[in-house]
């Protein structure tokens, strides 16, 4: 059926090449967009307007037809009388117009008896020409892997996945606004990286030809912005794809969208009022106070919890007092492998699994054993923690912040200890970066800094809880 529809299609378009008619023309001029109408349909009465859509619907009665149109999520009923668009002109809409194609409408806008807000078609012409026909239902689950390698089928027929990528465009936006006005500078770091970091991750490798050397894919565009923070910018962000070569799953994918930000003269107390004052800006101007999320509703109009990571593993029974052994225990209990152990870096490891499904509602877990991060100062009251922040909401890591690590000295003791792991075996340690060292003994200022994941907050503020379901083209297995 699908094979004898699209070969009946190809024929309409061979038909109307021979009468002359250019079925992919290079334009069709419109007046007005759809929503425009559609958003004030009262000052458009009795208005002649020309207009463009995908017809969704082409439904005929005798002398009179009507088709749903739809641009930009927008809907508008093309109202077609024989009597006013002409016998010829009707002749060809029954013949040649089908459901998928863009269509062009010149008319006045009116009302039907109905009530239903249309456009009395005067002149028509095809504007695009489809040679599929639309799906006639859409069964969302179960065709949930159709849905993502088509996404455009989605974005056509599942009006809730449009208004999700349209929300996570209002996101990004609004997160930009929210900092240009506080005087942070949009920057652009490098993508392919001689040396990755910023993060513990495995990376992607390629190979740059004219230089014969190997590089990286970025996990994080951290060092590089602290280089611009070095260099004189006091406020800086960037909202960037980074890669990770690691699961792919409901909460993670290969390729991801980051903003990391960084400021001169704060600490992770004010990046963390800097990090609830962006997400509770664009989750009003989302409208969004509460939001499901799961089984879980989550508020995002109270103030932010902080809460120290072993306050809340003491909670779950491991403290001070827990030995080295139990602890390896609990490693080998929930399948956690260390090349070698260090106590401060299985809390971290522990934490991950014991704690982080429970942190529903928006908590900052602060001040991490220092193990757990090269890049971040000491804390200040206790030199075996560092000064480290993540935002958990809805059982999830969303952003991770720190104190920045300013001493150079220590910043190569830090790395070489790193080093040390990835002879071990730790694929995820931090690589030794001389350069970026190189570029803090001329002297950086106390800094601030998070990393947000784009990704994670559109999740949030738009209830989905896979990660697939706003990313436009999440990576898939191949067919």
């Amino acid at each position: 059926m699908e094979r004898r529809d699209y070969l009946k299609r190809r024929e309409l378009v061979e038909k109307l090449r021979e009468m002359g008619i250019n079925p992919y023309p290079q334009s069709t001029p419109i007046t007005h967009y759809i929503e425009e109408i559609v958003a004030s349909p009262d000052d458009f009465m009795g208005i002649e307007v020309a207009v463009a859509g995908r017809v969704y619907s082409l439904r005929f009665h005798g002398k009179v037809a009507f088709a749903d149109l739809r641009d930009n999520g927008y809907k508008i009923q093309g109202f077609f009388r024989q009597d006013v668009l002409g016998e010829e002109n009707y002749k060809f809409l029954k013949k040649f117009v089908d459901r998928g194609d863009f269509l062009w409408i010149k008319g006045e806008v009116t009302r039907t008896k109905k009530g239903e807000l249309s456009v009395l078609a005067k002149e028509i012409k095809i504007a695009a020409k489809a040679l599929y026909d639309l799906p006639h239902e859409w069964f969302g689950i179960e065709n949930v892997e159709k849905r993502y390698r088509q996404r455009y089928l989605d974005l056509m027929l599942n009006r809730e996945s449009f208004e999700v990528f349209l929300k996570r465009s209002i996101i990004e936006m609004e997160i930009r606004k929210f900092l240009w006005d506080r005087g942070f500078l949009e920057m652009e770091t490098p993508v392919l990286q001689p040396i990755y970091g910023g993060a513990n991750a495995k990376p992607f490798k390629t190979h740059v030809n004219a230089l014969d050397k190997d590089y990286y894919l970025r996990i994080s565009d951290e060092l590089y912005l602290k280089r611009l923070i070095i260099g004189g910018y006091n406020k800086v962000f960037e909202i960037a794809k980074d890669f990770r070569n690691e699961d792919i799953d409901t909460m993670h994918n290969p390729e991801f969208t980051m903003i990391e930000i960084y400021q001169a003269y704060v600490d992770y107390n004010d990046i963390m009022d800097l990090t609830e004052g962006i997400i509770k800006h664009v989750a009003n101007k989302l409208g969004v106070k509460e939001v499901k999320f799961g089984e879980h509703y989550i508020d995002l109009t109270k103030p932010f919890r902080r809460e120290r990571m072993l306050d809340m593993l003491a909670r779950r029974g491991i403290d001070e007092n827990t030995g080295d052994e139990e602890i390896k225990a609990l490693l080998k209990k929930y399948n956690i492998k260390m090349p070698k152990y260090e106590r401060g870096l299985a809390l971290g490891k522990l934490f991950d699994r014991v704690c982080e499904e429970d942190l529903i509602q928006p908590v900052f877990v602060i001040d991490h054993p220092k193990e757990t991060t090269p890049l971040c100062k000491l804390h200040r009251e206790n030199p075996e923690l560092i000064e480290r922040f993540e935002l958990y909401i809805g059982g999830m890591e969303l952003a991770n912040g720190y104190t920045e690590l300013n001493d150079p000295e220590l910043q190569e003791k830090f790395f070489r200890a790193e080093a040390e792991r990835r002879t071990l075996g730790d694929e995820e340690a931090h690589q030794m970066d001389m350069d970026f060292i190189e570029a803090m003994r001329w002297g950086m200022p106390p800094t601030g800094g998070v990393g947000i994941g784009i990704d994670r907050l559109t999740m949030i503020l738009t209830g989905k809880t896979s990660i697939k379901e706003v990313i436009l083209f999440p990576m898939l297995s191949p067919k």
